[in-house]
């Protein structure tokens, strides 16, 4: 029985490897269907936000596991990336490493906003598809499950969820506020009407955002969204027009490809002068060329990675949350390993015990046809036998709980299985 994961986040890897190893969203169900031809011994639960890219895996038998390098090569297939160019910065973990960095991610203390909501509604996404695409099973819905769970108890039981704890709030808070003094007065462009988006309206509204435009491929998400906050929708084939009138640009459409390059960025310039424009860049792959902001000074373009010195500066502040959070995912996972141990050695146990109940009513039988007159003892002969029996089992059983609770007892069950011949 074996879990891992190999992954790259914003810790591991910059943004411009993250966007070249994402899964976009209308790519899921053709990697998933690679990964069930490539390996169709494995469960797996594909994780793709703008801050991580993850596979989980999961085999009942460990001889099935892909190894770190065939899952790297599957992403160099996949995404057509020479596997030389981001090899070193995908990391792999196995065993409880996995079940306590996917009980730290759903919890938000592996992301960039400590305490951010949107990470579990991410997991619970990648896993509801997994089960879609049926590339999840019995270990990844187990593990998922638990670590849903794991999320709620730490929201419930800490304060980790206080305070800015969102990328948009820190965007808004920090980066948009050292630009503008005052957003009321200010012309807000929306590009894409998904849940990031949303979140940054929410923040603009309450820092006195009014003339808000929502523009999206699909105008009707973007009706949605506007109908929500009050905010106009404007058609997405005449962006240059709103590029050039908005004052605040926030990003987030989760395209393949930059949505503006350089040289459209300049025709929007020319259009709307050098007036000051904050642009947040959510979108991974990012939306906005880098280059972007060096068209001239008053471009104030900022994406993902820029938000990382105030976030770390933000779990600095908040240690103590982290501390308790931290116990949780620790019992957590000592609790969910312990019944994947239990579900490794359960077959053994249950099949030894079999054995012997076997042997013991096959003997008791003859006895009572050789001696009857034992039939009125029966009852007191086959409990002594019985306790008998337990005993003899019961230090090999111990032994194996025991190995159990460190990992899967392999040495110890093969030794079983050869000296009782299971």
């Amino acid at each position: 029985m074996n879990l891992q994961v190999v992954y790259c986040n914003h810790q591991t890897a910059d943004l411009g490897l993250r966007e070249r190893l994402a899964f976009a969203p209308q790519r899921i169900p053709e990697a998933y269907a690679k990964l069930r031809t490539r390996f169709p011994d494995s469960e797996w639960v594909l994780l793709s936000t703008c801050n991580r890219v993850e596979v989980y895996a999961a085999q009942e038998d460990d001889s099935a596991a892909p190894t770190h390098r065939d899952v790297a090569e599957f992403f160099a297939d996949f995404h057509q990336v020479p596997l030389e160019n981001f090899f070193d910065d995908l990391l792999e973990q196995t065993g409880p490493d996995v079940v306590r960095h996917l009980f730290q991610v759903a919890a938000s203390l592996d992301s960039m906003v400590l305490g951010e909501p949107q990470i579990v509604s991410q997991v619970k996404q990648a896993y509801t598809l997994a089960q879609a695409h049926a590339a999840a099973g019995p270990l990844t819905n187990a593990l998922f499950q638990r670590a849903l769970n794991v999320a709620k108890r730490v929201r419930t039981e800490t304060s980790l969820a206080q305070g800015r704890v969102s990328i948009a709030s820190v965007a808004v808070g920090d980066f948009g506020r050292s630009i503008f003094d005052r957003f009321d007065d200010k012309t807000v462009l929306v590009i894409g009407a998904g849940e990031m988006a949303e979140e940054t309206v929410r923040y603009l509204k309450d820092a006195g955002a009014r003339s808000i435009f929502i523009t999206n491929r699909s105008s009707e998400r973007a009706q949605r969204l506007a109908e929500t906050w009050g905010g106009s929708v404007r058609p997405f084939e005449r962006l240059d027009e709103w590029l050039a009138e908005a004052d605040v640009i926030v990003s987030t459409t989760g395209a393949s490809e930059p949505v503006v390059d350089v040289a459209r960025f300049r025709r929007v310039r020319a259009a709307s002068g050098e007036k000051p424009v904050f642009i947040l860049d959510l979108g991974a792959p990012r939306d906005f060329e880098p280059a972007v902001r060096d068209i001239d000074d008053n471009v104030f373009l900022y994406c993902i990675d820029d938000l990382q010195a105030i976030c770390d500066e933000n779990r600095r502040s908040r240690m103590k949350e982290v501390d308790r959070a931290m116990k949780i995912v620790e019992q957590e996972t000592d609790d969910f390993m312990t019944g994947i141990y239990h579900r490794a050695t359960g077959p053994i146990i249950k099949r030894l015990r079999e054995q012997w109940k076997e042997v013991v009513e096959q003997e008791t039988r003859k006895l009572f046809a050789k001696s009857p007159h034992l039939e009125q003892d029966r009852a007191d002969i086959e409990r002594t036998i019985e306790l008998v029996v337990n005993k003899l089992l019961h230090p090999p059983l111990e032994a194996l709980r025991d190995e159990a609770r460190e990992g899967t007892p392999h040495g110890l069950m093969d030794a079983l299985k050869r000296l009782f011949r299971l």
